[in-house]
């Protein structure tokens, strides 16, 4: 983890040349890509164009980010990930991959986002039951309340470490502790805080954990992260059987039904070369930087957001009192007492967008979500900006 003091964004303008066209705060949503990124993929679509594959090394290069990934998280080595094209398809891995028992039990939060709702919820076929905690008021969710949920029958916890509609960030590691003792297992959408905040597998408790690449990983679409605590792989059964996730797989002719015992037993088959490429080039970048001081940047920012949004009158829904709470995502609503004068939310994002800031609509509140190349000046104009 890096020392250095929080980067500034002027270092970065190179990198992120979205910096002269736009504010955008929606990394929680589809970001921008990192410079290196994209000449990442610029050097596999010439060399894809001009000599296929020959002499590529583009798989050596894919085992080295597989290792850059497993350090960002802190997991034993990169045998312990596998890419997938999603989040929804690592979190389906699990779900379809556990054997379950009628009557197992799923403890998640009635406001997680659809990724991590639906695969438990089809396992309601299979006699499945979903177990909801129930968001509080002021936008937490009771560590409490979950560990109340967890008995002898749950299976997995299932939960976002950062939500999605709130930005509320939940402390894990008491949720693993209490499953782990239950004989469960704790499954995590990361997808919301991979990128911006410390995560820490093996200190937090984790067994699995699910993150495209898209939002805070500044890398392209179609190109996740999944992890599998090494000693859980062989007991999760591969949810796609394929060629290139059995041993010898180059072997083609010689046909041998044997599963990998490491994180290639979840890749079915050929890899999103160019996805892995761009996403190893920005892991470089998070490197590079620190994972500590990308956060650092990000808490600055967003505190300086709140400051102005409650100096103007509006009401920040994102828990922040707790500075363990807090994530990259603000959320937050127009001054009550000028509720029926202020334009509605997509109006607000509409108006913001022709000026050429970008946030979003999320469950009816405004949603900001800047990132550590992001500049003081740019939160400054979001907040002056709005009505």
């Amino acid at each position: 983890m890096s020392n250095q003091p929080p980067p500034k964004a002027a270092d970065f303008s190179r990198e992120f040349p979205i910096l002269g066209e736009m504010v955008f705060f929606n990394h929680a949503g589809v970001a921008p890509i990192s410079g290196r990124a994209a000449a990442a993929m610029r050097a596999f679509a010439d060399q894809a164009e001009r000599r296929a594959y020959v002499k590529s090394g583009w798989y050596k290069r894919v085992n080295e980010v597989k290792e850059s990934a497993a350090r960002l998280i802190n997991a034993q080595g990169g045998d312990e990930i596998a890419f997938v094209a999603n989040t929804s398809s690592g979190i389906g891995l699990v779900a379809r991959g556990l054997p379950w028992r009628r009557g197992d039990q799923v403890v998640i939060s009635n406001v997680e986002y659809p990724a991590n709702r639906y695969p438990w919820e089809d396992l309601k076929r299979f006699g499945v039951e979903l177990i909801e905690v129930r968001e509080l008021p002021d936008g937490r969710i009771d560590v409490e309340d979950v560990l109340d949920a967890i008995t002898d029958r749950t299976r997995v916890v299932a939960l976002s470490h950062v939500q999605y509609a709130s930005g509320f960030r939940i402390d894990l590691k008491p949720i693993a502790e209490t499953v782990h003792r239950a004989g469960g297992y704790l499954c995590v959408d990361a997808i919301q805080s991979l990128g911006a905040l410390p995560v820490d597998v093996r200190a937090m408790g984790i067994d699995f954990l699910s993150a495209d690449g898209h939002k805070w990983l500044l890398s392209p679409e179609g190109c996740g992260v999944f992890y599998c605590k090494r000693d859980l792989i062989p007991m999760l059964h591969p949810a796609i059987v394929g060629w290139m996730n059995m041993v010898n797989a180059s072997e083609y002719g010689k046909y041998q039904f044997q599963f990998l015992d490491d994180g290639r037993r979840f890749e079915p088959g050929s890899y999103n070369v160019p996805g892995i490429l761009g996403l190893g080039a920005t892991l470089e970048l998070f490197h590079e930087v620190g994972i500590d001081a990308v956060w650092a940047r990000i808490e600055a920012l967003t505190t300086r957001m709140c400051v102005g949004l409650a100096a103007k009158g509006y009401r920040v829904f994102s828990p922040r009192e707790r500075a363990s709470e807090r994530s990259g995502i603000v959320v937050f609503t127009p001054p009550p007492v000028e509720a029926r004068r202020t334009p509605p939310m997509h109006q607000i994002v509409a108006d913001l967008e022709a000026k050429g800031i970008v946030i979003v609509v999320r469950e009816g509140r405004l949603r900001a979500s800047p990132h550590f190349y992001n500049t003081v000046e740019q939160v400054d104009a979001m907040v002056a900006a709005l009505p």
